[in-house]
């Protein structure tokens, strides 16, 4: 079983401290739905997880080797991908080179293998190689921002908003692939904008409100106490 475990991690964007003390521990093969309003700090968690921005103070550790003030290259390299909110993809190049340069760490042969194991997840883009990214429809992009996630072979996911404005039916097959992903074994965090849908899909939630968590625990245990929700959401 791996482990990505953060302790008493603190994040400063802009002079101020956006998240604050949080520990937290992410299991392979569980999804951990994280929710909250916008400003809670949640996509800058998952930045910071990543590598993309600097962490103020506590640790990160996967496996129990540190991963605190690595690179994103070696973040990814350890088992860390993070799908940042806005499905960021690389518009000037095709489908396929979007796949190719996310297993840049790869071998050739490893990274043409993990890009036909995301055609095979998600054959829409299989049908789409030589197709600008630029040019695919937003689901498509999502499709193909999870897809860069996943060549990289990775032992965690962190997923920022994925579903933000896409059509009810792209979300539940983006949802399931996440699910398929941790019954064999991959540990995820969710961010997710529709509560119900993280909660039904996740083993463990927390729910965060200015830089903290206001409550960890089970997603059963978080339905049975809605006010937890509605102090986070509207104060």
């Amino acid at each position: 079983m791996s482990t990505l475990t953060v302790r008493d991690l603190a994040i400063d964007r802009g002079g101020k401290r956006v998240v604050k003390d949080l520990s937290f521990t992410l299991v392979s093969g569980q999804i951990t739905a994280l929710l909250g309003p916008n400003g809670a700090g949640k996509s800058s968690l998952v930045l910071a997880l990543a590598g993309a921005i600097p962490i103020a103070a506590g640790t990160v550790e996967i496996d129990g080797k540190p991963l605190t003030g690595k690179s994103p290259e070696a973040i990814r390299a350890a088992g860390v991908a993070a799908v940042p909110e806005g499905h960021r993809v690389l518009n000037g190049l095709n489908v396929d080179d979007n796949l190719k340069a996310a297993g840049f760490q790869l071998s050739a042969r490893g990274a043409a293998e993990a890009v036909e194991e995301v055609y095979t997840i998600f054959p829409e883009l299989a049908e789409r190689k030589q197709q600008r990214a630029g040019t695919l429809s937003g689901g498509q992009q999502q499709m193909l921002s999870l897809g860069q996630g996943l060549v990289a072979q990775p032992k965690f996911i962190l997923a920022d908003e994925m579903s933000l404005g896409l059509a009810p039916l792209i979300v539940k097959r983006l949802m399931d692939v996440l699910s398929r992903l941790a019954q064999h074994g991959t540990g995820i965090l969710l961010i997710e904008q529709f509560t119900a849908l993280a909660l039904k899909n996740a083993q463990a939630a927390h729910v965060m409100s200015r830089g903290r968590f206001s409550f960890s625990g089970t997603p059963a245990n978080l339905q049975q106490q809605p006010d937890i929700l509605h102090r986070a959401y509207l104060g």
